[in-house]
């Protein structure tokens, strides 16, 4: 991976993950409290710190729309999946509230990343091990329960700037098995940051739209088997309608050669 082809800054992101190393030990002893009230309020304001940072340091350009379609409880937001940078997206657009992300358990082993997505109860799934699957779908339907909110892509992978691909139904069983809203999510534009050109590329825009969540609880079945087709077609619409505004020139060096002659 070329993720850290550009190495000054690549090293500077691995270095900016050390300010949850400061908040693990407060962590873990609201955990072992069970305060998940200050558990929460403490992965919120460290997520924050650590994405203004990452902001600041690469220059990214984050528009919002729907903050308010928050939910105050936990719920679990369904997104497209473009690139690695829909992460700090993700931590911007919901400042102030913790978010654990569905992640695949390769990056359990991440150095920094994979202790600090524990940290903040997010969930590792192991693909092809239905048992193993298993115990983290109950785990995330325990943490939802407990008050604590997700972030699923249920395209499976991202798209790197192609095509979005359709939403896998069984994803959202977590939602509906918990009974908690389900948060439509658009984002566009963030593959610009390292997936377009295999190097982290500074001032990139990124879009971000968070629809109106959709209640689970008391939803007829009806409604569930239909419900991720109604949360891809909400995603896609506006995917599409932020493609067409999507001015932000094509960095891939391929493309730059062809425009400049």
């Amino acid at each position: 991976m070329k993720f850290f082809g550009n190495v000054t800054n690549g090293a500077k992101l691995m270095k900016s993950v050390h300010v949850f190393n400061k908040r693990i030990k407060d962590i873990e002893a609201a955990k072992a409290r069970g305060d998940y009230e200050e558990e929460r309020r403490i992965i919120a304001e460290a997520t924050g710190i650590w994405v203004n940072n990452v902001i600041k340091l690469l220059d990214m350009h984050i528009n919002i729309k729907g903050r308010e379609n928050i939910p105050e409880g936990p719920c679990v937001f369904f997104s497209n999946h473009q690139s690695y940078a829909d992460i700090p997206t993700f931590f911007k657009a919901c400042e102030g509230k913790q978010i654990g992300f569905i992640a695949k358990d390769s990056l359990a082993k991440a150095p920094y990343f994979g202790k600090w997505i524990r940290n903040i109860r997010g969930i590792f799934i192991t693909r092809g091990d239905t048992r193993e699957s298993l115990k983290s779908f109950r785990t995330g339907v325990d943490y939802l329960k407990d008050g604590f909110s997700l972030v699923i892509f249920p395209e499976g992978t991202r798209s790197q700037g192609g095509p979005m691909r359709e939403f896998k139904a069984g994803s959202f069983k977590l939602a509906t098995k918990a009974k908690v809203p389900v948060v439509p999510v658009t984002i566009n534009g963030s593959y610009h940051l390292v997936e377009e050109t295999g190097i982290i590329t500074k001032g990139v825009h990124i879009d971000i739209v968070i629809h109106p969540a959709i209640p689970t609880a008391g939803m007829e079945r009806s409604e569930m088997a239909k419900l991720h087709e109604t949360v891809e077609a909400t995603v896609r619409t506006t995917l599409e309608e932020l493609q067409k505004h999507d001015d932000q020139p094509d960095l891939r060096p391929d493309k730059r050669a062809k425009s400049s002659k």
